[in-house]
Formats: C-alpha cells, sequence, structure tokens
C-alpha cells in the first residue's frame, strides 16, 4: 500500500463510440469502473475519480473532481488530478483498460527515479494514460492549455482543439518503458482499451479465456 502516491481513475470520456458510459459495463462479477476501482484501492492509500459527472461515481466511496478545463481531452482530466491531489507522485489510469494488473501498476512505479512521468509503450502504442506524473507538472500543462487549447475556425465553424498527453510527454523528463522487452512477464492486451462495443465483445471473450 502506498501512502505517498495518489491513484487517480480517469472516467471524464463521453463514450460516444460506445453508446454508453463505459465505465457503467459489466466486466465479470463487477462493473469496468468497480473492477478498477477495487484495484486501485488496493495499491494506493489515497483514490480520486477525475469525472465531469460526480454524483454517479458518489456510490464507489472516493473524492470526484470535475475537470478544470472541459473539452480539451484526457489532458484535462490529468491535470484536475495533479491539482486535486496532495501528493507529488500521482498514479494515473484511464477507467477503459480493464486488464491492467497490480504487478504491472507496481513495476512502473519501480521504474520512477527522477522523470517527471513513467508511462509504458506496448501493442504498438504509447500508453500514456496508464503511469506515474509527478504534481509539478501542472505548469507545463497550464503551458499546453494555453497555447494548444486556443479556439480554431473551420468552415465558419469554432472548434476547440484537444490537448495532447504526448505533447507533454515529449516536452517533460519522461521515461517510456518498452513493457514487451523490459516487463519479464508482459502478455500481450495487457492494455487493451474499450472505446467501441466491439472492443467490449473482445474484452468479455479475453476475461472468459482468462477465467
Amino acid at each position: 500500500m502506498y501512502n505517498d502516491i495518489t491513484g487517480i481513475i480517469l472516467a471524464g470520456g463521453k463514450s460516444t463510440r460506445m453508446g454508453q458510459d463505459k465505465s457503467f459495463l459489466k466486466f465479470g462479477y463487477h462493473t469496468v469502473i468497480e473492477h478498477d476501482a477495487e484495484l486501485m484501492k488496493s495499491i494506493f492509500h489515497d483514490v480520486i475519480i477525475i469525472t465531469n459527472e460526480p454524483d454517479k461515481y458518489k456510490i464507489l466511496g472516493f473524492k470526484c473532481y470535475e475537470d478544470i478545463f472541459k473539452g480539451i481531452g484526457p489532458l484535462g482530466g490529468i491535470h484536475s488530478g495533479l491539482t486535486n491531489s496532495e501528493n507529488e507522485l500521482n498514479f494515473v489510469i484511464s477507467c477503459d483498460i480493464p486488464f491492467i494488473t497490480k504487478e504491472v501498476i507496481e513495476f512502473i512505479i519501480s521504474q520512477q527515479e527522477n522523470y517527471d512521468a513513467v508511462i509504458t509503450k506496448a501493442d504498438g502504442y504509447i500508453q500514456q494514460l496508464c503511469g506515474l506524473y509527478r504534481r509539478k507538472l501542472i505548469q507545463q500543462i497550464l503551458q499546453l492549455v494555453q497555447t494548444d487549447s486556443e479556439v480554431e475556425t473551420r468552415n465558419n465553424i469554432q472548434h476547440k482543439r484537444k490537448c495532447k498527453v504526448l505533447s507533454l510527454i515529449e516536452m517533460v523528463n519522461a521515461r517510456i518503458i518498452d513493457f514487451e522487452t523490459e516487463y519479464e512477464n508482459y502478455k500481450p492486451g495487457t492494455f487493451f482499451n474499450i472505446n467501441k462495443p466491439d472492443d467490449y465483445d473482445l474484452a468479455i471473450k479475453m476475461l472468459n479465456d482468462i477465467q
């Protein structure tokens, strides 16, 4: 149990491609968010949820906070999480990657050294929504918000650009773990992400194969 690291669950996505709130999809005996909540509270003494619908998540018993900067994507959730955390070290996880294990999280934490952020690369993607972030990154995020989220106009319609988490990773002292080669017990699908109905169907099949 880590007392000096805050666990931050990002549950602020709109689930547009899923067509329903993916946090509350059934996953085994629990919902996806219940699974994440049980995992995080088994690792961290302090756990918070970032969501723009806090009333839906209060049943889990954690403090819930809304995005301070809304409409700019996951970076806004990370910013709110770091701002509302009481610890310098924070482990951020998106609510839609249900196959992450305690051992995976602890391995990522073990790589912290003096890095500003520690994330992973696996299955051909940078997995920026499952990693360690220091609270001091708030200032760099604010810089990105001020420059990248300016309103742009296309076809006479205004759009707010989303700030990319990878833009933050590129500007700070970050460690990207190649999980497929550096983690001895790596299993394909560890960072599988549920975004649309087909993903959910595959996740259930993967879960049934494990059990």
